[in-house]
């Protein structure tokens, strides 16, 4: 069974620094957590059973400065290549 966002290395490696809300949203869609206390911290959640039973569950957190990325952290980094082009 899975719930939430479904986050795929090609999504994590799309994202970089100063994108705006709409172009985070176009790449990864809503967040599975809407907080109005915190609008400049995205959550993205996405969990899976599998075939034995474990749960598997993925997360990713964005922050925002001016309504644009700022960084995040995520169970899944961008690959090496996307990591020195976005230096």
């Amino acid at each position: 069974m899975q719930q939430g966002n479904v986050i795929s290395q090609s999504m994590i490696d799309r994202l970089k620094p100063g994108m705006t809300k709409s172009q985070v949203r176009f790449v990864l869609g809503n967040p599975v957590i809407d907080d109005s206390l915190n609008e400049n911290r995205w959550d993205y959640v996405y969990t899976v059973q599998v075939a034995d039973g474990k749960t598997q569950r993925q997360e990713l957190v964005l922050y925002f400065l001016d309504d644009k990325l700022s960084y995040f952290k995520s169970d899944l980094m961008p690959t090496e290549n996307q990591q020195a082009t976005s230096a």
